[in-house]
């Protein structure tokens, strides 16, 4: 995936966050689980993006 795409994908996440936490009203601990969720997931993503995990699809839940 070329650098730019990423950058753009960063971007955009990024700036979906940014108007979830201004604009739609919730209780400020919501707010940070979902930040959180949200960086996890965004690292996990990275991560598998660069080769240092596997792929994603492989990782499961439960049994």
């Amino acid at each position: 995936m070329p650098l730019i795409n990423l950058i753009i994908i960063l971007v955009v996440v990024g700036v979906i966050l940014g108007l979830i936490n201004n604009y739609i009203p919730m209780d400020g601990k919501i707010k940070r689980i979902l930040n959180v969720v949200v960086v996890i997931v965004v690292i996990l993503w990275l991560l598998s993006v660069f080769g240092v995990i596997g792929s994603l699809s492989t990782i499961s839940v439960g049994r």
